[in-house]
């Protein structure tokens, strides 16, 4: 371990390599009897939304959640006598067989984490809030004033220490983009340093202590924040000699697709870089189905690093010399920014990302088949409505369409095919990289040119023109690949736009959709493609084209409806999150660009909406206050007015529009 960290080090890099599958080996922390970090799997787990106050509704709860796959459960602790009745929980459930390890979670009250450690077998801290404040106050520290701060947090700290360390209690330190303190906030600024220096200074007290039972996270509703905070944490544990295990989760992902897709970005990109030891999916329904989707994202590389050593070993896999494993980023991975490339026919440049979908084994005679990607057939008229999800590009390969397409839907053929078309206007031909140099006949325009990653030649690629890469992959470790291939180009200064394709058999559907969020999201989230192409013979056009606009919705690189930043709801929780989300959705889900938040308690207020347009936040039985951004509008507004009020202070912002 000693050699990697020293390696990882002198790399100055997050994860132990860019081009092969290489899990970061961490320090094993024991929780109860399921240990994990070093060479143990991904342990999945969940928070109850029980009142913590109910034993009986807790303990069933926890239950489902243990069948449904939990290898943890996260348990809330608001005041010291929610702590206290975590032993009544713990022990109706070791009555009934279950010895699943129990986590306290913590946010304000220091002395019901004291409690809790003594009952439990981890408590999690937010370093945000734990003796500190967030009043959304700038301040201003000398150094010796804030000194002084980490003098008085770590007092109030340390007593919890002494307690896991006498109890055996392992201790998550959990930084939270929107809960960052007033201090840290004043010093580093709401970023993901900011948040990596929060964890750091209780890790360091902790250490201090000789105390080293911890596991580590840096959760955010943006995914890039999300996957930057993260990089950045172990980049910075790495120098400083540390190697604690990562708890990964996208906060307030929301739920159904956007929700799933969202925390496949954000969990998948970090785990297709070996990072990460244990997984919460934080969706806005019931605990137990939480668990599932935490574990397809985990299962996915239980023979991922295996495999890789099988084909290397064999040679099925050729690295291309120019891919090699030193390769050093060109682009910086704690700080987004696009790929810079020369716009081809509203391809890449300044352009968004577009959305390419494979309709050959479509009924070509029928314009309605058009609907499930965006373009709504009217017979009556004769035209097309364009919805916000209606995709730019189709796949028709040899197959001709006997109605006239919408013009803002541009056709693509197989090159021998569209040879053969008498009226190319809007049609654009998919071509070999190798038959591509050899052919004399190119459309003057926009041309599609097939690549394998491996392919990388940069003599060949500076001479193409009006050229658009789709970019594919064989290797079991795609991404990064394909990520190879993106950072060749750039040391080249190849500037050529680029489609990234990936291609899946046999999935149902929910793992698509996770494995595509994973493949395309985290290249999306390095800025890296101009565009996406889904190729899932066999599933749903709608689903394709949902999922494609998913990702590029939850990487930011592409807005096309309303962002609901939603909580999982917790034993905190002042209302039905579930109904309550869906009632604001089906008010608003036409806003699009907004982002609105859904909170279920100050908890997981303003800060945890953190770049949130509006929010909705439980603040007592039956009372809702609403925000703009992290500003109060209006407080204690009764629920049932609450979204009527809401609807009113984005009207009176100019940012409503009627619903058509």
């Amino acid at each position: 371990m000693e050699n990697i960290l020293a390696n990882q080090a002198l790399k100055g890099g997050y994860c132990n390599s860019l081009t092969q599958y290489s899990r970061f080996l961490t320090r094993e922390v024991k929780i109860g009897d399921i240990a994990l970090g070093g060479h143990n799997p991904i342990r999945i787990q969940s928070m109850t939304t029980t009142d913590t106050m109910d034993t009986l509704g807790t303990v069933e709860q926890t239950i489902r959640m243990v069948e449904s796959g939990c290898d943890y459960v996260r348990i809330t602790a608001p005041s010291i006598k929610e702590a206290e009745n975590l032993a009544n929980i713990k022990k109706e459930l070791r009555f009934r067989g279950f010895d699943v390890p129990l986590i306290a979670d913590i946010h304000f009250t220091p002395n019901a984490a004291e409690m809790a450690a003594r009952i439990v077998e981890k408590v999690r801290v937010n370093p945000g809030n734990y003796a500190d404040k967030k009043k959304f106050e700038n301040l201003e520290y000398t150094q010796d004033a804030y000194n002084a701060e980490l003098e008085r947090i770590n007092k109030k700290f340390i007593p919890l220490i002494k307690i896991c360390k006498e109890y055996g209690t392992a201790m998550r330190i959990g930084t939270n983009h929107g809960s960052l303190s007033d201090r840290i906030m004043s010093h580093y600024g709401d970023t993901p340093r900011g948040m990596v220096e929060s964890a750091m200074e209780f890790i360091r007290m902790s250490e201090a202590e000789n105390y080293y039972n911890l596991v580590i996270s840096m959760k955010a509703s943006n995914t890039q924040v999300m996957v930057q905070a993260y990089r950045l944490l172990v980049e910075t544990m790495v120098k400083e000699g540390m190697n604690y295990p990562l708890h990964l989760g996208v906060t307030e992902a929301g739920d159904g697709e956007d929700g799933r897709i969202k925390s496949a970005v954000g969990i998948g990109t970090l785990l297709e870089d070996g990072l990460g030891d244990t997984i919460r999916v934080s969706l806005t329904e019931d605990p137990e189905f939480e668990a599932p989707v935490a574990k397809a994202l985990a299962d996915r590389y239980l023979n991922r690093a295996e495999s890789q050593k099988l084909k290397v070993e064999s040679s099925t896999v050729v690295i291309h010399p120019e891919l090699v494993e030193e390769q050093s980023p060109t682009y910086n991975p704690y700080q987004y920014s696009r790929r810079i490339t020369e716009s081809v026919q509203h391809i890449g440049g300044h352009y968004h990302p577009v959305v390419m979908i494979d309709v050959t084994k479509e009924n070509l005679k029928d314009p309605y088949f058009l609907n499930a990607i965006g373009y709504n057939y009217s017979a009556g008229l004769d035209k097309y409505n364009l919805a916000d999800q209606a995709c730019d590009l189709a796949f028709l390969g040899d197959n001709l369409p006997s109605f006239s397409f919408p013009g803002n839907l541009k056709q693509v053929y197989n090159y021998q095919t569209w040879l053969k078309l008498q009226d190319k206007n809007n049609c654009h031909p998919l071509i070999s990289i190798d038959d591509f140099n050899s052919t004399a006949v190119k459309d003057e325009h926009l041309n599609f040119v097939e690549i394998d990653a491996t392919e990388f030649n940069h003599i060949s690629l500076h001479q193409l023109r009006n050229v658009v890469l789709v970019l594919k992959t064989s290797a079991s470790h795609g991404m990064a690949e394909q990520r190879a291939f993106f950072i060749a180009l750039q040391e080249k200064n190849i500037q050529i736009p680029v489609i990234i394709k990936r291609s899946y058999e046999n999935l149902g559907a929910d793992n698509l959709q996770l494995y595509a969020s994973t493949d395309l999201g985290a290249l999306l989230t390095d800025g890296f493609g101009d565009g996406v192409w889904i190729d899932a013979m066999g599933q749903d056009l709608a689903l394709i084209n949902s999922t494609s606009f998913g990702i590029l919705q939850a990487t930011r690189t592409r807005i096309s409806k309303t962002e609901y930043i939603s909580c999982p709801s917790c034993g905190r929780t002042l209302f039905d999150l579930q109904e309550t989300t869906q009632l604001i959705r089906s008010r608003t889900d036409h806003l699009k660009g907004l982002k609105i938040g859904i909170m279920g308690c100050i908890v997981n207020g303003p800060g945890e909406m953190a770049d949130a347009d509006y929010g909705y936040v439980g603040t007592g039985p039956d009372k809702i206050t609403l925000y703009r951004g992290q500003e109060v509008v209006k407080k204690n507004v009764n629920t049932a007015f609450a979204l009527d009020e809401l609807i009113e202070i984005i009207k009176g912002d100019g940012n409503w529009v009627e619903k058509v």
